[in-house]
């Protein structure tokens, strides 16, 4: 029998009321206007993935896994992917189930839900479409591709609109320095023009970076060259000190950096093309820098890593990379001749 002050409510008005409550929050500053309308917007979803006119204690944890897999395969309007629209990212399902669950701890406070479906949820990562995905670093093939596209902007003839509005060459600045050097796409976006300096020669960029570390990393002549342009003739004119700059004049936002990374990838060949976040680039750096052989440390200092053990989780699986390992295996090789 079901205790009387159980309340046999549906999903949607259980959304629409625990919705109502987080609003309400902001008022008091509990809650930030910007989280809360996340947590809306998730509830809201997971509304209408759950059936809206659900009584919610009926939902078990199967009901949660379908909605949870439902939403890892929802294309996700923000992003695109060669061939199609892209499903929801790791951070957008993870963020999506904390937000769930936040409800559901709601829910069984006040008498909605008997037993939380939460704690009943059994489908894996994998299954919800790799929240941890397996490669999240390009190949190299992929990597040059996108890494060829932002070279060509850099001399390509603009693509129509106003000539004021065109901005190849920052375009070709944002995907090499993610490319080569890997930084967050906080430390790209908080770049100031003046963190960018010359010594003997070489350019390097000072990059302000997690814990008020600082770290100075050289740019590869490429990525130095590239940069030129774009201060010389592709930055608008102002007196803001950022080193990334919309139209308008204004510091781009973390958002505004996908946008110019899928706009690149239109540019790749389709054979090379990946759908591919800013963190999946951070992957990239490390990644291939250490299939090179490059100095564990070297890497971890350029990333901005404290320790080497952190470096582990950056280093993806390339195809192939074992193959080689073992066609080149150091106790089979021959001796020079005279040794």
């Amino acid at each position: 029998m079901r205790p009387a002050q159980l309340k046999r409510i549906t999903v949607e008005e259980s959304a629409d009321r625990y919705i109502e409550l987080i609003l309400a929050k902001t008022v008091t500053g509990a809650l930030s206007p910007a989280t809360a309308e996340v947590y809306a917007r998730d509830v809201g979803t997971f509304s209408a993935l759950a059936g809206p006119g659900q009584v919610l204690d009926d939902l078990t944890g199967e009901d949660v896994d379908a909605v949870l897999l439902a939403f890892a395969r929802k294309p996700d309007g923000r992003r695109s992917a060669p061939g199609g629209p892209a499903s929801q990212s790791a951070s957008s399902q993870s963020r999506f189930r904390r937000s769930v669950s936040a409800f559901f701890k709601h829910a069984t406070l006040t008498g909605w839900v008997q037993v939380n479906p939460m704690t009943a949820v059994t489908v894996t990562a994998k299954e919800r479409g790799g929240l941890r995905a397996e490669r999240r670093a390009l190949t190299r093939e992929q990597a040059q591709g996108l890494v060829g596209a932002a070279r060509s902007l850099t001399s390509a003839e603009p693509e129509g609109g106003r000539r004021d509005q065109r901005m190849e060459a920052r375009d070709a600045v944002i995907v090499l320095l993610l490319s080569t050097l890997g930084p967050r796409v906080s430390e790209l976006v908080r770049a100031n023009v003046e963190d960018f300096y010359t010594n003997d020669g070489v350019r390097y960029w000072r990059i302000f970076g997690k814990g008020g570390r600082t770290r100075d990393v050289p740019l590869p002549a490429d990525v130095a060259e590239a940069l030129e342009v774009y201060l010389s003739c592709g930055r608008p004119a102002t007196s803001e000190k950022a080193l990334l700059l919309s139209w308008r004049g204004r510091r781009l936002a973390r958002g505004d950096v996908q946008a110019v990374i899928d706009r690149v990838q239109r540019r790749v060949p389709p054979a090379q093309q990946r759908s591919v976040t800013p963190h999946g680039l951070r992957h990239t750096t490390a990644t291939h820098l250490l299939a090179d052989a490059v100095d564990m440390d070297a890497v971890r200092r350029v990333l901005g890593h404290r320790d080497l053990a952190t470096l582990g989780r950056y280093r993806d699986e390339l195809p192939g990379e074992l193959e080689v390992a073992m066609r080149t295996h150091p106790l089979l090789r021959r001796p020079a001749a005279g040794d």
